[in-house]
This record gives structure tokens, sequence and C-alpha cells, in this order.
């Protein structure tokens, strides 16, 4: 008995640890920032403050701004093609394991989390690399609200 409420004890304190495993990154922040440069025509990384922490005042594609661990396509007030608000219904995060495929393929990542066969992504920018894809999502996880860390 006393081994199973202390299993159970330690099995409750990990899990906060566990639960945000997920949203690790496991590349180069700063490597991830000049890959960066190339979202920074249509991205910004503005805190909740004002501040423009990443990129310039573009608004072309939603802010960055603690996108990981984020629903995909739930920035409020910005105009989401259909298939990233079915792949964001569906249940897809923007975890190292979505984001990666997405920025190297949107539309084709979409269709695979949503489950749609048509429509498009409105993010027409391709990343050619995977391992500029896994830094850019170093660096933007560096971008996260206090208590989402």
């Amino acid at each position: 008995m006393k081994f199973a409420i202390a299993f159970a004890t330690t099995a409750l304190l990990a899990a906060p640890a566990f639960a945000d495993a997920h949203l690790a990154a496991s590349g180069d922040a700063a490597e991830g920032e000049k890959a960066f440069r190339q979202c920074q025509a249509c991205h910004v990384v503005e805190d909740p403050s004002g501040e423009v922490l990443a990129g310039r005042a573009s608004r072309t594609g939603p802010n960055l701004y603690g996108v990981v661990g984020r629903t995909a396509g739930s920035v409020e007030d910005f105009r989401y093609s259909d298939l990233m608000i079915a792949a964001g219904e569906a249940g897809m995060i923007y975890d190292e394991a979505n984001f990666v495929p997405y920025v190297m393929d949107p539309t084709a990542h979409l269709k695979e989390a949503s489950g749609e066969t048509s429509g498009r992504g409105k993010m027409s920018y391709k990343v050619r690399k995977e391992e500029d894809a896994i830094n850019l999502y170093a660096f933007l996880a560096q971008f996260q609200d206090e208590a989402a860390q």
C-alpha cells in the first residue's frame, strides 16, 4: 500500500513536467533567429504589451508570440483559411511534431491534420530544410508568457 501511495504521489508531482515535454524544442534558437529573417516579411513576434521582439510590424500573417502550444487558427481577429480552422478544430497544436511539417508544406499538413481533402492554407512560403524548421521552432519557443513556460 505504501508503495502505491508513493508511486501515485510521484506520478502526480511529475505530471506537469511531462505535460509540457511535447512542447520542448530540440533545435538551435540562434540558427532559428537567422531562419526567421525569411518569415518576417509576413510575421512579427509582438508581446502582449506591444513590444516587437522579432520581425517587423508586418500583419500579413498572425503574430507568432506564444505560438508554441497554441491551437492552430486561434489568434483572435486574424482571418484564417477554412482549412486552418478545420485543423485547429481537429486538435492541431503547434508542438514541434506539427510545426515542422506545417512550415515545410503548409497546405499538405493542414489537410493531413484536419482530415480534409480540399482547401488551401494561406501561407505560401515553404521552409526548404527540416533543420531550418526545427531551428525556427526553437527560436519561437523562446517567446511565451511566463505562465505558459
